[in-house]
C-alpha cells in the first residue's frame, strides 16, 4: 500500500453451516497482513452496516441451503434487495466482490450467491473483483483459496482506482490498466483443471499470514504411495504454505453433576419441535438388495403438526453412541462423562467478535454435548487440520497434518479426507500423538444438524399418521478409515426400529418388561413449492427414481381421495417416471402403484430397471431420462401445450 494505515473494506457472510462464517473469518485474519481492515458482519446483523451509505469495497461470503435458497441468515437481506420499488440506480456506488458457495450435485448450484450478485447489479453495483462459484462436491477450497488470493490484489486497484477519482477527473493510468489485467486474468472457474495451485502462482501476491514450514523427514523406502499417514515426493520435500493458526476463543470448565440436560427442542431455532412415537416400519427391499430402504409411520394425531403432500421435515438424531465413547476414551475424559460442563468465551482471545457457539447449550453434560450437538463424523477442514497439527508432538505426524492442510497438499486432502469420508476419530486413530482439547473440539466441530426427509404420505389418506422412506446410508471401511459405518441419522433411526421389523420377537428391556415405544423429535421444514397443483385440472409428471418416488407416494394418495371425495371435478393426467436397480429387489411400493393405476388414479407409470438382465431383440431403458425420451412428445404437449407440471426427486 502507499501509506501505512490499513484501508477498511466491509466483509458480510451468510451461512447456515457455518461454512460461509469460517471462510469470511479466514479473509479476516488474513486481511490485515495485507494492509486491510477487514470490518466483518454477519448479513443478518442489519443494525451493523448499511449498503445505501457504504463508500468502501464490499466483499460478500454466502452460501446455499434447501432447493436453491439463500441461508436463512441472509433471508431478511434478500428480501429488501428483492424489493421491486427500488431505482435501477439504488447502489451505483457500491463496488462488490462475491464468493458462493454450493454443491453441484444439487440443480440449483450456488443460487443463494447467484441471486445476491444479480440483484446487486440490477441496482447498478459494479464488482471489483470477478464472482466466484464454490462447489462443495469437489471441494470448496479449489475456489475458495484462489479467490482470496487474487482478491488482496483486487482490493489494492480498488482503492488505487478510487484515490484516482479522487485526486483527478481523468482517465485510468497505465499501470493501473496493468493492474486491472492482472486482476481479470485470474480465472475464477469451478473447473478443476483451470486452477492451479503451483508455487510460482503465489509470487507477486504472497500470502503474508500463511507460515513457511520446511520439514524434511526421510520416509521409508517402502512407502512408495501416499496414504492417509504419508506422503512421497514432491509433497513430502516441498516447503508447505499453511493455514495461519485459528485463535482459540473458547473456555470450558468442569462442574458437579447434578441438574439436568436441556430439552432437545431446545438444539433447533426452527420453531415448535414435537416428540412421535414411530408406530410402524417397513422393509422396501429385499435381503439381497444393494441398498436397505425402510418406511417409517409416526404417529401425529396428538400433535398439531401439519403437512401437505410434497412436504419435508426434520429429525433430530443423535451420534454413535460407541463412536461418542469413544471419542470420549481417547480424549482421557471417560471418567467425566456426567460432568456438566461450562462454555464461555475466553477474555483475552483473538478472535473478533466470537461468541459461544448457539448450538452449545450454557449448561450441559459433556456426554450430551458430544452426542447431541456436535457434528463428531464432520469431514475436518484445513483450519481445523490446522490448529490439529499444533496438539500432534511426534514430528513425523504433525508434518503430515501440516501437508493436508497446505496449498501443496490440496490433492492429498481431497483424496484421503474429502473422498474418504474421514473424520475426527479417523484422523485420532491415525495420528495418535494428537491430544486436542476439548475446547478446540467445540470451536472447529460444526453443530449436529438435523436431517431432512420428504414426506411420503397424504393426511387425507392416513389421517394422523406421517409416512417417510430411506436408504440406510453405508460407508464401507477403506484405507484412510479402519472401519464400516452407517449414517448418522439413518443408521439411528434403523437401530431404533429394530424391534418393529422383528415383530415376533419380544424385545425386553433391562428390566424384563416390554421395551417402551420408540419416540422421535421432528419439527416442519417450510417448502413453498413442491405441492401438487391448485388446479386439480391440470396435468403433471413425476420423475422420481429410487428413494426419489417417497413424495410422489403422497401425491396420488392425496389426488385418490380428491377424486373418491369430488366426483364431479376434472383431474389432470399423471404420469409417474419410476427407476430402480432390479425389479424383484428393490421395486418400492409395486403394488400400491398398480392399485393408483387401475383406479385411475396415476394415469401412465413409466418403469425401468438399471440392473436387470433382458433377453429382449430391443434392450429396454434402464434409467428415467432414457424413458423420458421414448415419451418425448407427450412431455412437450404436457409442458408446453397444457402448461403442465414437472416434479423431479432424487
Amino acid at each position: 500500500m502507499c501509506c501505512d494505515l490499513k484501508r477498511r473494506f466491509l466483509l458480510l457472510y451468510a451461512t447456515q453451516k457455518g461454512q460461509a462464517k469460517a471462510i469470511a473469518e479466514e479473509i479476516w485474519q488474513q486481511a490485515g497482513a495485507h494492509g486491510f481492515d477487514a470490518d466483518m458482519h454477519c448479513m443478518s446483523e442489519v443494525d451493523k452496516y448499511n449498503l445505501e451509505t457504504e463508500k468502501d469495497p464490499v466483499v460478500i461470503v454466502i452460501s446455499t441451503t434447501g432447493t436453491g435458497d439463500p441461508p436463512d441468515t441472509a433471508r431478511k437481506f434478500v428480501k429488501k434487495i428483492q424489493d421491486r420499488t427500488l431505482p435501477p440506480d439504488h447502489f451505483t456506488h457500491l463496488q462488490y466482490g462475491l464468493l458462493g458457495l454450493g454443491d453441484s450435485e444439487y440443480t440449483f448450484f450456488c443460487n443463494g450467491g447467484k441471486t445476491v450478485d444479480r440483484r446487486l447489479q440490477e441496482l447498478g453495483a459494479k464488482h471489483f473483483c470477478d464472482t466466484g462459484l464454490a462447489d462443495d462436491c469437489v471441494g470448496l477450497e479449489l475456489v475458495v483459496d484462489p479467490w482470496i488470493n487474487g482478491l488482496w490484489l483486487a482490493l489494492k486497484e480498488a482503492f488505487l482506482m478510487q484515490k484516482q477519482k479522487e485526486d483527478m477527473s481523468g482517465g485510468v493510468s497505465s499501470s493501473l490498466s496493468a493492474s486491472h489485467q492482472a486482476v481479470n486474468e485470474l480465472n475464477l472457474s469451478s473447473e478443476v483443471q483451470s486452477l492451479k495451485l503451483e508455487d510460482e502462482g503465489v509470487g507477486s501476491s504472497e500470502v503474508l499470514s500463511q507460515k513457511l514450514v520446511d520439514i524434511s523427514l526421510v520416509a521409508s523406502t517402502r512407502d512408495t504411495k501416499p496414504s492417509l499417514v504419508h506422503s512421497v515426493p514432491p509433497l513430502s520435500e516441498s516447503a508447505l504454505n499453511i493455514p495461519a493458526l485459528p485463535p482459540e476463543y473458547i473456555e470450558v470448565q468442569f462442574q458437579d453433576t447434578h441438574g439436568e440436560n436441556p430439552h432437545l427442542a431446545s438444539l433447533t431455532s426452527e420453531g415448535t419441535t414435537f416428540e412421535v412415537p414411530v408406530t410402524k416400519a417397513v422393509h422396501l427391499t429385499t435381503e439381497d438388495a444393494i441398498k436397505t430402504a425402510l418406511l417409517l409411520e409416526l404417529d401425529i394425531a396428538d400433535t398439531v403438526f401439519d403437512y401437505q403432500p410434497g412436504d419435508a421435515f426434520c429429525v433430530i438424531c443423535p451420534n454413535n453412541g460407541s463412536e461418542v465413547e469413544e471419542l470420549l476414551c481417547i480424549l482421557g475424559l471417560a471418567e467425566k462423562t456426567e460432568y456438566f460442563v461450562s462454555v464461555e468465551v475466553k477474555q483475552d482471545t483473538k478472535k473478533k467478535g466470537a461468541t459461544r457457539p448457539q448450538h452449545i447449550p450454557e449448561r450441559s453434560t459433556l456426554k450430551f454435548i458430544l452426542t447431541w450437538c456436535l457434528e463428531i463424523r464432520a469431514i475436518p477442514k484445513k483450519a481445523f487440520l490446522r490448529a490439529l497439527a499444533e496438539c500432534t508432538s511426534d514430528a513425523g505426524e504433525k508434518r503430515r497434518l501440516q501437508e493436508l492442510c497446505s496449498r501443496q497438499g490440496a490433492s492429498d486432502y481431497t483424496q484421503f479426507i474429502r473422498e474418504s469420508h474421514v473424520c475426527l476419530l479417523d484422523l485420532l486413530h491415525a495420528f495418535p500423538s494428537c491430544k486436542p482439547s476439548l475446547n478446540l473440539l467445540i470451536e472447529h466441530l460444526p453443530k449436529l444438524q438435523a436431517r431432512s426427509y420428504s414426506v411420503s404420505s397424504s393426511n387425507l389418506y392416513h389421517p394422523g399418521r406421517l409416512h417417510f422412506i430411506f436408504n440406510i446410508v453405508e460407508f464401507p471401511a477403506c484405507p484412510a478409515r479402519r472401519v464400516s459405518r452407517k449414517g448418522v441419522c439413518t443408521g439411528w433411526l434403523a437401530e431404533l426400529v429394530a424391534p418393529l421389523l422383528a415383530p415376533s420377537k419380544t424385545v425386553l428391556d433391562a428390566k424384563g418388561g416390554s421395551a417402551p415405544i420408540a419416540k422421535i423429535s421432528i419439527f416442519p421444514r417450510s417448502n413453498n413449492a413442491f405441492h401438487l397443483p391448485a388446479d386439480p385440472s391440470v396435468p403433471f409428471i413425476m420423475v422420481g427414481p429410487g428413494t426419489g418416488i417417497s413424495p410422489f407416494i403422497g401425491f396420488l394418495q392425496h389426488r385418490q381421495k380428491l377424486r373418491e371425495e369430488h366426483t364431479t371435478w376434472e383431474f389432470g393426467e399423471t404420469w409417474l417416471f419410476f427407476g430402480c436397480r432390479h425389479q424383484d429387489r428393490d421395486y418400492f411400493f409395486k403394488e400400491e402403484l398398480a392399485s393408483f393405476v387401475e383406479n385411475g388414479t396415476l394415469t401412465h407409470l413409466k418403469v425401468c430397471f438399471s440392473r436387470d438382465c433382458s433377453t429382449a431383440e430391443v434392450a429396454p431403458p434402464k434409467y428415467v431420462q432414457d424413458v423420458l425420451r421414448l415419451y418425448a412428445k407427450d412431455v412437450a404437449r404436457i409442458l408446453l401445450k397444457e402448461r403442465g407440471y414437472f416434479y423431479v426427486c432424487g
